[in-house]
């Protein structure tokens, strides 16, 4: 990778921590990024959002008063948003699968599992530039698209064939459980997970 990456993307930076904001800096800097802002909590990034150019965010999930899941929200839906189509990077220690899924249902477009590692980081900003998700609208969500790969119809499911086989039950997920990092890669992003025979 370049060291000059990230020279001409602006990035906002928002964690209550001084020591992963500092990281997070460096990390970034590796990149060639020149461009990096910093905020302290949810309202801090908000104003930032509508004062200056942000091309990417990163940001925390535990914040006071306002955490990373709202800052998220009212980015993708607040009517005053100036970019509803951001690309958003959650950071957390938290990796159990009900958070992940409501950090994706908040419109997220990617997740970090805390502590950062540098190939994660990255990896997840390269995949918001060069492999960017769609964007949809429900009535209830606004942001990437959600949908796990698109399940192919063959002539055996439309009855066409034989009888399909009755699918096997699986089991309930346990939303308690902690996903890894590759676990949420795959989660997040399903189509770039190669299929087992």
């Amino acid at each position: 990778m370049e060291n000059d990456y990230l020279k001409d993307v602006s990035i906002l930076v928002v964690d209550d921590q001084e020591f992963i904001l500092n990281l997070v800096r460096e990390m970034l800097r590796v990149l060639g990024a020149e461009h990096i802002y910093e905020a302290r909590e949810g309202e801090e990034a908000w104003d930032q959002v509508n004062t200056r150019q942000v091309d990417l965010m990163l940001t925390d999930w535990y914040m006071k008063p306002v955490d990373g899941v709202a800052l998220t929200h009212r980015i993708r839906n607040d009517q005053k948003s100036p970019n509803p189509y951001l690309p958003i990077i959650m950071m957390s220690g938290y990796s159990e699968r009900a958070r992940i899924f409501r950090a994706r249902d908040s419109g997220i477009n990617e997740f970090v599992v805390k502590p950062l590692s540098a190939k994660a980081l990255f990896g997840r900003i390269v995949n918001v530039i060069e492999h960017p998700r769609q964007f949809v609208r429900t009535e209830q969500f606004f942001g990437p698209d959600r949908r796990r790969k698109k399940q192919e119809v063959d002539d055996e499911r439309r009855g066409q064939g034989d009888k399909p086989k009755p699918e096997k039950k699986k089991a309930p997920l346990d939303m308690t459980q902690e996903m890894s990092q590759d676990e949420v890669d795959a989660f997040l992003n399903p189509d770039s997970v190669p299929e087992e025979d």
